[in-house]
């Protein structure tokens, strides 16, 4: 049966319970309104941790002004269905005045410098101090051995794992393929607010990642011009699109031509909604 708590003391309670009897704790952090991605979060952690913890959690603070903060989706009734039937052990569901007791106007805040201000930081300039802030706050409450993150949002991964790093958290990173629809689609909460011609074409950006590594891979080094193309592209389809960046694997770097592991990454409005993609590119691994 799973254990669901509201409270920071609800929880660490649960937390010292378990570390007392000697387990393993793996934390899978959520903003809700779970798909099979999560869920895939959810039994990866099961699989490496004996007690996992999975939060749910719409974090004020990483949505920007005029962003969709009031009206992401808030399912938690159905979210704790999916959770108990994927043996989650720990639920942690708190309010906003749980998780910044002083508000959220003069706080405290984790700012990872360099990684957070461009890409997607570029165009939402506040949002990765808020992912920052929230998962240090996470991080010390659950006190998870291993914590499990999807490679969907691959810069915020890069963001978590650096911060891991210099805040010297003794927590291992796993990064967690993206889980796709059948016709390429990542998966992910904002995909509901596409309308259903929106989300008949949104395939496409998968679908364009797959040209721009295959040419790479067949020897295009003119990386500049092969975004600013894929820019063209993308706009000729219907997106608008934030960026398209060919970057180095380790750091987000601007990829050269001598650099081998690469991930393509993209942004890109269709209607409304804001999607993101990316993927790898390791250039020792031709086939």
């Amino acid at each position: 049966m799973m254990l669901t708590v509201h409270t920071i003391s609800e929880l660490r309670a649960a937390i010292r319970h378990a570390k007392q009897q000697g387990k393993r704790i793996g934390f899978v952090p959520t903003m809700g309104n779970l798909h099979t991605g999560h869920i895939h979060l959810v039994t990866t952690a099961k699989e490496q941790s004996d007690v996992v913890v999975c939060s749910i959690f719409v974090n004020p603070t990483q949505f920007g002004a005029n962003e969709d903060f009031g009206s992401y989706p808030r399912t938690l009734a159905a979210d704790s269905l999916l959770l108990e039937a994927a043996a989650c052990d720990i639920l942690f569901a708190p309010s906003a005045q749980e998780m910044y007791q002083n508000g959220t106007s003069q706080q405290t805040s984790v700012t990872v410098a360099g990684l957070s201000e461009q890409l997607c930081g570029e165009f939402r300039p506040t949002h990765f101090a808020g992912v920052a802030t929230v998962v240090s706050k996470l991080f010390n409450l659950v006190q998870p051995d291993v914590a499990f993150f999807g490679e969907k949002d691959f810069q915020q991964l890069a963001v978590i794992r650096r911060l891991t790093q210099e805040l010297c958290f003794p927590i291992e990173i796993v990064g967690v393929p993206t889980q796709r629809a059948d016709d390429g689609l990542a998966l992910s909460s904002r995909n509901g607010y596409l309308s259903p011609e929106e989300r008949a074409q949104a395939p496409a950006i998968y679908q364009t990642l797959q040209q721009l590594r295959t040419a790479i891979l067949n020897g295009a080094r003119e990386y500049t011009m092969l975004c600013e193309a894929t820019v063209l592209h993308l706009q000729k389809m219907g997106f608008a699109p934030d960026y398209v960046a060919i970057c180095r694997a380790d750091n987000l770097q601007a990829a050269s031509a001598t650099d081998d592991d690469l991930v393509i990454l993209v942004a890109a409005k269709l209607g409304k909604t804001r999607l993101i993609d990316n993927l790898s590119v390791n250039l020792n691994e031709k086939t």
